[in-house]
């Protein structure tokens, strides 16, 4: 692949996982990048080696900024992170600069808000956004999932607003993103929808998410795993009927994905039981053939061996054993040359314009971070064929209109505009055509094959318009024997390894969310856009391929590196994590109320042990070690168990908090809008629209010289701007 951020510098002048994943891609796409050897958190020598592919290792911050001053590189960048001593520490040094490049500020939570000082870690995070909550069986605990999610999702947002950033001729002097808030992504949508409804978090056991049913795993004939999703009438029927079981098709009780859900048992053991009578190549093929999102399910231990991933080259080995999964992206450079964005008031990406064909979460996120920058993106849907998220109401005539209402809707479509396009008859085509012509990126997500039929796929769109940049989001990649495999967020998990690394060891392999693969193949859409558009005034425009599998590959890296280095499946373990102790969720006082308590390091233990009135805990030497307390993690579960079971959960996350230990409460999604950090840190914007009035809305996850950009326009009610877009365009209106 060509090194399409060639000409870039970058100095990582600390050593936790979120800025090294984000030197990584920097690294990965042809970045020159010099990493500080400085101590960061303890993490696998694989996995550490893989984070930092690429890059140079030196000994000191001055000795990486002084190679990045010489190295000859047009643009510089330097990031630092994740506390706020580190952060300070950066400022103090390129202050002492006189051509300082600036700062990508890449903290845990930001600095303006109550959490400010707080200890976290990838556990906690996952406790604190509403992701753990929903995660385990329905009468608790909820369950902390393994990895470094949480870190690996804010080194991609903030590579998307740190790359930006370095387009125009004036960069910004600081860029700030945190793990917190780049965490949120996974349920932003849920507490919009909460404050709009009322709803209210509910577990309802492991593998079983609202709304979507069937949507889960099973064990097939020859003891492989199979991911099952059937959410739409048409899947539900074409499920039941490949099961041997047409008749559930009819059945009233069973109608609707809601209604099977409250079925979900009586569901479950008859897809479980018809699973069984199959091999997994069985529900595979036939899933494809009738439109079903049906996928194999592996082991990571087992996928770099699997023939699709093989055939895409999805893993590559490490120098000291071992597989990690290579990058996400595919990107062929064969258009013409444009100048990079010069930006402007509206941000970085003001005068680039985005044709947004993606329906659903992850290319409208994708979509939503580009107008975020400062771009026109043109959401094109049509009352023929309304973005999914806008729902399936059979009542589109009422007042008002019901697809005008979903609050996740609008918290990824705002600031766009919003056309109504019919793709299928010749006039709307046309309106596309020129639209297409006009844009310099081009972004959708349908299903495999559906632009290419429209006559708008990105062979179609590079004859429009050879300078554009084209982003599409197989949910398996362009090629290779699973490419044409229908899938939703769920599946894309599925397919991942991630549910066999998660969850505890007697239960099947687990999910975490409804649709987990939705917002992470967003955001590496979006980074995919920004780097096509910073490379096209080198190597032209570029057809860009995300699969969203392997954007999923990237989150479970440490998984993959581990096991495939071990040659051996690494036990599942709950909460419990091989690299802290104790890493738990306890009962609090309350109904459903939980406290999540994960030490990575052993200089917390002793401040927890007196903390929860265990002063012998404290004292005790076999407990001052990782290794002592691992094999006394029952007990010491217990301890905390026992002090927190007469406490309020956000009361014994603040006492341990002011004692230096790293604890949260696990919070369920309706508390995220009124959570005090967020609010200080102004997170929820409000926007006025019609149909629904005032309404909130996540603003964007990153800063500039310490704002946000601005909330410029609530998403588009259907068609709001097609005259106003085509008349631009020299289109006529009547003719879409």
């Amino acid at each position: 692949m060509a090194a399409p951020l060639a000409g870039i510098g970058v100095a990582e002048l600390s050593g936790e996982i979120a800025v090294r994943y984000c030197g990584r891609l920097f690294a990965q796409l042809g970045a020159q990048v010099w990493r500080v050897e400085s101590p960061g958190p303890r993490v696998d020598p694989g996995y550490g080696d893989w984070l930092d592919q690429g890059k140079a290792i030196v000994s000191s911050a001055e000795a990486a900024l002084e190679a990045l001053a010489s190295s000859g590189c047009d643009r510089v960048l330097a990031a630092a992170g994740q506390t706020r001593e580190a952060i300070s520490q950066a400022e103090l040094l390129l202050a002492a600069r006189r051509e300082a490049p600036p700062l990508l500020a890449l903290t845990w939570f930001d600095p303006r808000g109550d959490y400010r000082d707080r200890k976290a870690n990838d556990p906690l995070v996952q406790a604190m956004t509403g992701v753990a909550f929903g995660f385990g069986p329905a009468e608790g605990p909820p369950t902390l999932a393994q990895g470094h999610a949480p870190q690996i999702v804010a080194g991609v947002t903030a590579f998307i607003p740190a790359l930006a950033a370095l387009m125009g001729p004036s960069p910004v002097r600081r860029i700030e993103a945190n793990v917190f808030e780049a965490a949120l992504c996974f349920t932003e949508t849920g507490v919009v929808g909460a404050i709009a409804y009322g709803w209210e978090a509910r577990r309802l056991g492991v593998n079983r998410y609202s709304p979507t049913w069937p949507c889960s795993l099973y064990r097939a004939s020859d003891g492989g795993w199979v991911g099952v999703t059937a959410l739409t009438g048409p899947q539900w029927r074409a499920f039941a009927a490949l099961m041997g079981r047409p008749e559930l098709a009819r059945e009233p009780r069973f109608a609707t994905s809601l209604l099977r859900l409250a079925a979900g048992d009586e569901i479950d053991a008859i897809v479980r039981k018809a699973i069984a009578r199959r091999p997994v190549a069985f529900w595979v093929e036939n899933g494809d053939r009738l439109r079903i999102p049906i996928t194999p399910a592996l082991a990571p231990l087992d996928l770099p061996d699997a023939p699709h991933w093989r055939d895409r080259g999805s893993f590559a080995p490490l120098e000291d054993g071992g597989q990690g999964p290579v990058s996400p992206f595919r990107f062929t450079f064969d258009g013409e040359r444009r100048p990079r964005p010069r930006g402007g008031q509206a941000g970085p990406l003001e005068g680039v314009r985005v044709a947004d064909f993606s329906m659903g979460w992850a290319g409208p996120l994708a979509a939503r971070y580009l107008a975020d920058l400062g771009a026109d993106v043109l959401k094109i849907e049509s009352r023929q064929r309304r973005d999914w998220w806008r729902g399936w109401d059979p009542s589109p005539d009422a007042d008002p209109p019901p697809y005008e209402l979903p609050r996740n809707f609008m918290a990824v479509n705002r600031n766009k505009r919003g056309l109504d396009i019919d793709l299928s008859s010749a006039s709307g085509h046309a309106a596309a055509a020129a639209i297409v012509r006009a844009a310099d990126v081009v972004l959708d997500n349908q299903g495999p094959g559906v632009m290419e039929k429209l006559g708008l796929g990105p062979a179609d769109q590079r004859r429009l318009n050879p300078a554009a940049v084209s982003v599409i989001m197989p949910p398996f990649g362009a090629s290779g024997p699973l490419a044409g495999l229908r899938a939703y967020g769920s599946t894309v998990e599925q397919a991942s390894g991630m549910p066999f690394v998660n969850g505890r060891p007697e239960w099947d392999p687990s999910m975490q969310h409804v649709a987990y693969g939705d917002p992470v193949a967003g955001l590496y859409a979006a980074a995919a856009a920004m780097v096509g558009l910073y490379a096209r005034e080198r190597l032209g425009g570029a057809r860009v391929e995300v699969c969203q599998v392997e954007c999923l590959f990237q989150l479970a890296a440490d998984a993959f590196i581990a096991e495939t280095k071990a040659g051996a499946r690494r036990p599942r373990s709950g909460s419990r994590r091989p690299d802290m102790a104790p890493s738990c969720v306890a009962a609090a006082a309350g109904e459903d109320a939980w406290l999540a308590v994960a030490l990575g390091g052993d200089e917390a233990w002793p401040a927890l042990a007196r903390a929860i009135g265990r002063a012998d805990l404290a004292d005790d030497p076999g407990l001052a070690t990782l290794a002592g307390r691992k094999a006394r993690e029952d007990k010491i579960e217990g301890a905390i168990g026992a002090w927190a079971s007469e406490l309020d959960a956000r009361a014994a996350a603040e006492a341990l908090g002011a004692a230096g230990v790293p604890a949260s409460a696990v919070v369920p999604v309706q508390e995220l809008f009124a959570d005090p950090h967020l609010q200080d840190c102004g997170y929820w914007g409000l926007q006025h629209r019609r149909y629904v009035e005032d309404h909130f809305v996540p603003q964007a996850p990153f800063r500039y010289d310490g704002e946000r950009p601005p909330l410029v326009r609530p998403a588009p009610t259907l068609g709001e701007h097609t005259e106003e877009v085509l008349a631009e365009l020299g289109v006529s209106a009547e003719r879409a």
